[in-house]
Protein backbone atom coordinates (compact mmCIF):
# COMPACT_ATOMS: atom_id res chain seq x y z
CA UNK A 1 0.00 0.00 0.00
CA UNK A 2 1.66 3.40 -1.33
CA UNK A 3 1.63 6.34 1.83
CA UNK A 4 1.79 9.93 1.32
CA UNK A 5 4.81 11.56 3.44
CA UNK A 6 2.47 14.32 4.38
CA UNK A 7 0.13 11.68 6.03
CA UNK A 8 0.16 10.68 9.75
CA UNK A 9 0.13 7.21 9.77
CA UNK A 10 -1.03 5.14 13.04
CA UNK A 11 1.17 2.60 14.00
CA UNK A 12 0.44 -0.56 16.04
CA UNK A 13 3.58 -2.78 16.96
CA UNK A 14 3.50 -5.98 18.26
CA UNK A 15 6.71 -7.87 18.78
CA UNK A 16 8.32 -10.96 20.18
CA UNK A 17 11.84 -12.91 20.02
CA UNK A 18 12.95 -16.15 20.92
CA UNK A 19 15.85 -17.51 23.32
CA UNK A 20 18.30 -17.19 19.99
CA UNK A 21 17.43 -13.34 19.09
CA UNK A 22 15.71 -13.78 16.77
CA UNK A 23 12.37 -12.38 16.61
CA UNK A 24 9.58 -10.22 14.22
CA UNK A 25 7.69 -7.31 14.70
CA UNK A 26 4.10 -6.81 13.60
CA UNK A 27 3.11 -3.51 12.56
CA UNK A 28 -0.33 -2.52 11.89
CA UNK A 29 -0.53 0.23 9.91
CA UNK A 30 -3.36 2.65 9.89
CA UNK A 31 -4.13 5.90 7.70
CA UNK A 32 -6.58 7.70 5.11
CA UNK A 33 -5.81 4.88 2.39
CA UNK A 34 -7.13 2.51 5.06
CA UNK A 35 -5.21 -0.87 7.36
CA UNK A 36 -2.43 -2.68 6.45
CA UNK A 37 -0.44 -5.24 8.55
CA UNK A 38 3.47 -6.03 7.93
CA UNK A 39 5.97 -8.07 9.24
CA UNK A 40 9.25 -7.26 9.97
CA UNK A 41 11.78 -9.87 11.21
CA UNK A 42 14.71 -8.50 13.43
CA UNK A 43 17.36 -10.19 15.73
CA UNK A 44 18.70 -9.18 19.02
CA UNK A 45 21.54 -10.43 21.29
CA UNK A 46 20.16 -12.21 23.96
CA UNK A 47 22.52 -10.67 26.49
CA UNK A 48 20.46 -7.89 28.36
CA UNK A 49 19.57 -9.02 31.21
CA UNK A 50 16.47 -6.49 30.42
CA UNK A 51 15.35 -8.89 27.35
CA UNK A 52 11.60 -7.76 27.25
CA UNK A 53 12.55 -4.19 27.31
CA UNK A 54 15.16 -4.73 24.71
CA UNK A 55 13.07 -6.49 22.15
CA UNK A 56 10.83 -3.38 21.97
CA UNK A 57 13.15 -1.31 21.05
CA UNK A 58 14.51 -3.86 18.15
CA UNK A 59 11.29 -4.02 17.24
CA UNK A 60 10.08 -0.33 17.26
CA UNK A 61 13.67 0.20 15.10
CA UNK A 62 13.22 -2.40 12.64
CA UNK A 63 9.43 -1.06 12.29
CA UNK A 64 10.65 3.08 12.21
CA UNK A 65 13.71 2.16 9.62
CA UNK A 66 10.81 0.14 7.34
CA UNK A 67 8.36 2.96 7.15
CA UNK A 68 10.99 5.63 6.76
CA UNK A 69 12.06 3.63 3.08
CA UNK A 70 8.36 3.57 2.45
CA UNK A 71 8.88 7.93 2.68
CA UNK A 72 6.46 7.96 5.52
CA UNK A 73 7.43 11.21 7.70
CA UNK A 74 4.82 11.33 10.15
CA UNK A 75 3.76 8.24 12.16
CA UNK A 76 2.26 7.78 16.06
CA UNK A 77 3.64 4.46 17.32
CA UNK A 78 1.32 2.51 19.76
CA UNK A 79 3.22 0.26 21.78
CA UNK A 80 2.28 -2.07 24.20
CA UNK A 81 4.55 -1.61 27.22
CA UNK A 82 4.18 1.44 29.28
CA UNK A 83 7.45 1.11 30.81
CA UNK A 84 8.94 1.13 27.33
CA UNK A 85 6.77 4.08 26.38
CA UNK A 86 8.33 5.82 29.55
CA UNK A 87 11.69 5.14 28.52
CA UNK A 88 12.01 6.64 25.48
CA UNK A 89 9.19 9.68 25.93
CA UNK A 90 10.71 10.82 29.43
CA UNK A 91 13.97 11.79 29.90
CA UNK A 92 14.71 9.21 32.96
CA UNK A 93 17.82 7.40 33.97
CA UNK A 94 18.06 3.87 31.12
CA UNK A 95 19.83 0.99 33.19
CA UNK A 96 23.39 0.54 31.14
CA UNK A 97 21.61 -2.70 29.17
CA UNK A 98 19.25 -0.43 27.30
CA UNK A 99 21.48 2.81 26.36
CA UNK A 100 22.69 1.54 22.77
CA UNK A 101 19.36 0.35 22.23
CA UNK A 102 18.01 3.16 22.87
CA UNK A 103 20.49 5.33 20.81
CA UNK A 104 19.69 3.23 17.53
CA UNK A 105 15.91 4.06 18.43
CA UNK A 106 16.36 7.79 18.67
CA UNK A 107 18.35 7.48 15.51
CA UNK A 108 15.71 5.79 13.77
CA UNK A 109 13.07 8.13 15.10
CA UNK A 110 15.10 11.53 14.00
CA UNK A 111 14.50 10.38 9.94
CA UNK A 112 10.88 11.36 10.88
CA UNK A 113 9.60 14.69 10.80
CA UNK A 114 6.88 13.84 13.45
CA UNK A 115 7.02 10.97 15.53
CA UNK A 116 5.22 10.10 18.87
CA UNK A 117 4.98 7.15 20.80
CA UNK A 118 1.94 5.71 22.79
CA UNK A 119 0.68 3.19 24.83
CA UNK A 120 -1.88 1.10 22.88
CA UNK A 121 -3.59 -2.31 22.63
CA UNK A 122 -1.66 -4.38 20.09
CA UNK A 123 -2.28 -7.82 21.75
CA UNK A 124 -3.37 -9.07 17.95
CA UNK A 125 -0.20 -8.27 16.91
CA UNK A 126 1.87 -9.50 20.11
CA UNK A 127 -0.04 -12.96 19.62
CA UNK A 128 0.63 -13.18 16.54
CA UNK A 129 4.10 -12.49 16.79
CA UNK A 130 4.65 -14.34 20.02
CA UNK A 131 2.89 -17.68 18.42
CA UNK A 132 5.28 -16.89 14.73
CA UNK A 133 8.28 -17.34 17.49
CA UNK A 134 6.98 -20.16 19.31
CA UNK A 135 6.40 -22.15 16.20
CA UNK A 136 10.04 -21.44 15.20
CA UNK A 137 11.44 -22.22 17.95
CA UNK A 138 9.66 -25.49 18.05
CA UNK A 139 10.61 -26.69 14.69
Amino acid sequence: MQRRGDEVLEVAVGYAAGPAGNGVAYAALSGAQGREVVRLPFRIVRRCALVKRAVAYAALVTVARALCRRGVTRAHFLMPDPQFVEDVTTRCDLPEALVLPYVRLRCALNAFNDVEIGIGTTDELMQRAGAEVALNVAA
